[in-house]
């Protein structure tokens, strides 16, 4: 595949309102279309959609990668590093309780990366991330 194409992907909430107030009013997302029962995000080019649901299931698996406890089920966005780092400023000045603080990790190896892990209002875990180098995405 020679372009890359925005992706989709809907996720469970447990309020459409607190969900648009953190993707829009908090992350900076665009609206899209929206009912009663959804709503379509622009999370930085890619659609996500948030589905009203009654019972949303808050627990969590993990997978343990360098040393930390990675939520697995989990969905985010590679942004370059010096929008990463303003990210991670703004989420820390406002208090985020982060599921795995800011940091570096692969230090010094092929794909050393940025990282930081946090939940949405809904206990969804979102992870943003940056690479020293994108050429390092997924080298090996």
């Amino acid at each position: 595949m020679s372009r890359l194409r925005p992706f989709h992907l809907a996720f469970p909430v447990r309020d459409l309102k607190e969900a648009k107030r953190f993707y829009v009013d908090f992350l900076g997302c665009g609206l899209g279309r929206s009912s009663d029962k959804w709503i379509d995000f622009d999370f930085f080019g890619h659609q996500v959609v948030a589905h009203l649901v009654k019972d949303k299931k808050n627990k969590t698996q993990t997978s343990a990668v360098d040393s930390k406890n990675v939520p697995v089920e989990h969905f985010g966005i590679i942004l370059s590093m010096p929008d990463w780092k303003k990210l991670a400023l703004k989420l820390e000045s406002k208090g985020v309780n982060f599921i795995i603080k800011p940091y570096i990790r692969f230090k010094n190896l092929p794909g050393e990366q940025a990282t930081m892990f946090f939940l949405d209002p809904s206990g969804n875990a979102l992870e943003f991330k940056a690479f020293k180098d994108d050429s390092e995405i997924f080298k090996t």
